[in-house]
């Protein structure tokens, strides 16, 4: 008998059954509508060396990773949620789209060669099941190649305060190289509304 919590994300899928298909089909017509949806992109790939393989931790519908195969990275994308993936094997052909929970991520040993550099954007980090967050990281951490980074983003007030993940990232392990309040590189001060972490294994 599994023992696994149920995301928060799960959790609110739950609730109302329709939400992941609100999801996709929200950032479908914000693509048809010519909507900037490649900031994390633009950021992970200035980072990464060119055909950098990059694991998109909770990728969703596949919009971030699909811009960076685009752009000539190895993608792997993982999400627990199969119409996500569904949506992103359908609409991005290229990365390698895998239905999985970040708590058990386990990649390596299913033969898959590590990353230089794990993204985790979207305020993934929010919708974990509460209490898994510091595994989350140290998986993601576990995933780095030698030099390799982890790259967080999730907004404020969403329950999870930025001191708090601050303290997770350490205790998995991951320490802080640069903290911005924007994708597009602007400084974290104290009283931001948004963090992006980029993170190295200590």
């Amino acid at each position: 008998m599994s023992t696994r919590r149920p995301t928060r994300w799960e959790d609110r899928v739950a609730a109302d059954p329709n939400h992941s298909h609100w999801y996709v089909d929200r950032f479908r017509r914000m693509a048809a509508e010519g909507a900037d949806l490649a900031g994390e992109a633009r950021l992970v790939d200035a980072m990464a060396p060119r055909g950098a393989r990059v694991l998109d931790a909770g990728c969703g519908p596949g919009r971030v990773g699909a811009e960076l195969h685009a752009r000539g990275h190895v993608v792997v994308g993982v999400d627990v949620d199969p119409v996500l993936i569904e949506a992103a094997r359908a609409d991005h052909p290229g990365p390698d789209w895998r239905v999985g929970d970040l708590a058990e991520l386990d990649l390596l040993s299913e033969g898959v060669a590590p990353f230089d550099v794990v993204l985790c954007a979207g305020n993934v980090m929010t919708f974990l099941a509460p209490g898994t967050e510091v595994e989350v990281l140290r998986r993601m951490g576990a995933h780095l190649a030698p030099g390799g980074r982890v790259v967080v983003g999730f907004g404020a007030g969403r329950g999870y305060p930025f001191e708090r993940f601050f303290a997770d990232a350490r205790e998995a392990g991951l320490a802080l190289d640069v903290a911005l309040a924007t994708w597009d590189l602007r400084p974290f001060t104290p009283d931001a509304e948004f963090l992006v972490a980029v993170l190295s294994r200590a």
